[in-house]
């Protein structure tokens, strides 16, 4: 399990919807978490493809001693990509994390391809993307990107860089890496990592090693970069 702290949930539909009632879900969340004598609120926003909404536990953090200020709020944000890009692949595990949970969930190759989907694409660098990246390539035996399920998610995106293909994937995120403020972005990804020794880890210079390591094992060439 990745060892990072994140503040939001995102799911993603597994196939067409023809009516999609999202304020409905929350809704049914709210009342799972209430039944529990949880009091909670709701800030919904399904007016986007990806529709999102806050789900609060006001003076949740009072209540537990964790702090003196009745008025802090604790705030969980979820996501739901009502048309994810085509070519996903899932699976599904199951996992005790306090209750045996049955999860339907992208494969590691597709995880892979979001993150750098996420990273070629986003028009700002966080540094999340960097270290689940670094997390997922830094397993020798995790498999390469689904290319299919990066392309879609390109297009989707209004790409304007070259066709994504098995043969340059590496070296355009190499590119990319080489442009980071890296000491901005680990900064910004500190607060969430459960062990902040990690981080020492966490280099420019490590992260495309594993690139270039990753993409070794799958024969990619990639040029060297500019000093």
């Amino acid at each position: 399990m990745l060892p990072r702290y994140s503040e939001d949930l995102d799911f993603a539909l597994a196939g067409p919807a023809t009516k999609l009632d999202f304020a409905g879900i929350i809704a049914g969340v709210r009342a799972a978490f209430e039944a529990e004598a949880y009091g909670t609120k709701a800030n919904i926003n399904d007016g986007r493809t990806v529709k999102s909404a806050f789900i609060s536990f006001p003076g949740l953090f009072y209540k537990l001693g964790l702090s003196p200020r009745t008025s802090e709020t604790l705030s969980i944000k979820i996501e739901l990509d009502s048309h994810p890009p085509s070519g996903g692949k899932t699976e599904t595990s199951v996992f005790r994390r306090f209750v045996l949970l049955n999860v339907l969930h992208y494969d590691k190759a597709s995880f892979l391809s979001g993150k750098l989907h996420a990273i070629l694409a986003r028009p700002y660098v966080k540094g999340r993307d960097l270290y689940d990246l670094f997390w997922y390539l830094s397993d020798r035996l995790w498999p390469k990107p689904n290319i299919q399920f990066l392309d879609s998610a390109l297009k989707q995106t209004k790409w304007r860089g070259p066709e994504i293909s098995e043969s340059n994937w590496a070296s355009l995120v190499v590119g990319r890496i080489d442009d980071i403020d890296w000491k901005k972005a680990v900064e910004d990804v500190r607060p969430f990592i459960e062990r902040s020794s990690d981080l020492d880890l966490m280099t420019k210079e490590n992260a495309i090693r594993l690139l270039k390591a990753h993409a070794l094992l799958i024969r990619i060439h990639i040029p060297p970069l500019n000093s």
